[in-house]
């Protein structure tokens, strides 16, 4: 079963600190500037771990690439953060939310752009395929990879199935403002 996010009502360090205490942990400046990071861009936006590096970085944190992996896993494992496995072996983070059971996501397999969208069909098919088999649902997340409108109109796409994708290529961290369909 997944962790639950820390109340956000009380404040990021202060959920932080007490989450961290709770597993006999401190709270390190690097992990409360990383929660920081990603509380700053809002839920919606995914980061890989040198993108953030590179963000922390741009803001003056002095801190290893290694100690930005550490951190990625211990506030996803602390349910802060929510980690997305990319099919072609990339990991991107997000900041967790209550919702997180109910949105899926577009991947574009070329350039790493990610779009977040909901649809209650994907959940109910979750639902009903769990209860056929006697299991209960966690969570329906799907990961739809796919070509954004930009690559799928490139002239010479090259190879696409199982490359890596190829972050900045729309700009910062291959995003671009989220879209929520129905």
């Amino acid at each position: 079963m997944s962790p639950q996010p820390t109340d956000a009502s009380e404040g990021p360090s202060q959920g932080l600190r007490s989450s961290l205490h709770d597993r006999g942990q401190r709270l390190t400046p690097q992990r409360e500037r990383m929660l920081e990071l990603f509380e700053s861009l809002g839920e919606g936006r995914h980061l890989s771990a040198e993108e953030a590096h590179q963000r922390l970085r741009d803001r003056g944190e002095q801190v290893s690439l290694a100690t930005v992996y550490r951190t990625l896993r211990l506030l996803s494992g602390m349910g802060l953060l929510r980690e997305l496995e990319l099919a072609e072996g990339g990991r991107r983070f997000e900041l967790a939310g209550h919702d997180d059971r109910l949105h899926h996501h577009l991947v574009c397999v070329r350039c790493g752009r990610i779009e977040e969208f909901e649809n209650a069909a994907v959940l109910a098919a979750a639902e009903a395929a769990a209860a056929r088999h006697g299991f209960r649902l966690l969570e329906g997340v799907l990961n739809v990879r796919a070509l954004c409108p930009l690559c799928a109109g490139a002239p010479n796409l090259g190879p696409i199935l199982g490359a890596q994708p190829q972050t900045g290529h729309h700009g910062e961290g291959g995003e671009q403002p989220q879209q929520q369909d129905q």
